[in-house]
Parts: C-alpha cells; sequence; structure tokens
C-alpha cells in the first residue's frame, strides 16, 4: 500500500470545482483536478491520482512542490519551452535577405547568396543552409535563365512557335 499524500490544501472543494470551471487550457485544468481530487477524499494517494489522471507521479509531484512553495500561482505557472539553438542567419540578416531577393538582379546561385552574407554581415553560413533557408523558408526562388546556344537564330525559334500544331 502506497503512503498516504500529505499537502495541505487551503482552498475548499467548493472553491476549486468553481476554479476547474474557469480554466479554459487543458494542463492548468489538469492541475486544479488534481487538488480537487485530493481535497474532496475521492484519491488519496499520489499514485491512485496518477493513473486517474494519465500522469506519471513524479510529474504531480513536481505540480504539488509548486503548489507548497507558491500556493495556487505556483500551481498554475507553467513552464516556458526551451526553442534551443539560435538561427544561422539572424532575424534581421534573415529580412535584409528576403529584401535583397525581391530586387530585379536577385542572386545567380546560393553560392553568391553565401559570398553576399559574407561580404555584408560577416557570416560564414554552410550552403545548405543558405538554401534551406531561401528555398523552404523565404519560399523564394532564384530566377536566372538558362543559357542558351550560341548560335541559335531567334526567327527561327519565332517561326517554329508560328507553325506548330500546338498554338
Amino acid at each position: 500500500m502506497s503512503r498516504r499524500l500529505e499537502l495541505e490544501i487551503t482552498e475548499s472543494a467548493e472553491e476549486l470545482k468553481a476554479l476547474l470551471h474557469q480554466q479554459s487550457e487543458v494542463k492548468l485544468k489538469e492541475r486544479v483536478q488534481a487538488l480537487y481530487l485530493l481535497k474532496s477524499e475521492q484519491v488519496t494517494e499520489l499514485k491512485a491520482l496518477g493513473k486517474v489522471l494519465g500522469r506519471n507521479p513524479s510529474t504531480l509531484y513536481r505540480w504539488f512542490e509548486g503548489y507548497r512553495a507558491r500556493g495556487l500561482a505556483g500551481l498554475l505557472e507553467l513552464g516556458t519551452a526551451h526553442n534551443g539553438r539560435a538561427r544561422a542567419i539572424p532575424p534581421a540578416v534573415e529580412q535584409a535577405l528576403k529584401q535583397r531577393l525581391k530586387e530585379p538582379p536577385g542572386f545567380k546561385s546560393y553560392g553568391a547568396i553565401q559570398q553576399w552574407l559574407r561580404e555584408e554581415y560577416g557570416l560564414q553560413i554552410k550552403y545548405k543552409t543558405v538554401h534551406q533557408t531561401v528555398r523552404y523558408r523565404l519560399k523564394a526562388k532564384l530566377k536566372v535563365a538558362r543559357p542558351s546556344h550560341l548560335h541559335r537564330e531567334e526567327a527561327a525559334g519565332v517561326d517554329f512557335k508560328k507553325n506548330s500544331r500546338g498554338a
């Protein structure tokens, strides 16, 4: 048999039930529900409460530590997520790149973009990173005309288009 959970809940069961109905966010609702179930003595052990809520007892223990330290405010405080490593191209530089891509001459290659970033901002960025940023994040394509043959006759191309069956 598990140990009985020793937690002094200062709010009444009615107050907790009213607070439970006020919560719109599921994560907060779960936490208030845990307090309500303990206060109304529907559950008395941490392990049983974990089964009812579908949470690991260590998670519940962490919630209750916040409640013990700071009351309801501590219980209802959600932590902030860490967003990991910072982007290789800072947001301000990314905006400048976006503007530069809109200008008529544009860039001929992703290597040219790499060089521009190195010269203008002193950033040494990998080719793959530049490609992914431009192509997928900024949703831009490098519009470069395909090379044509040196001896091609423009008149022959126009004549072909006029006389072809598809036109």
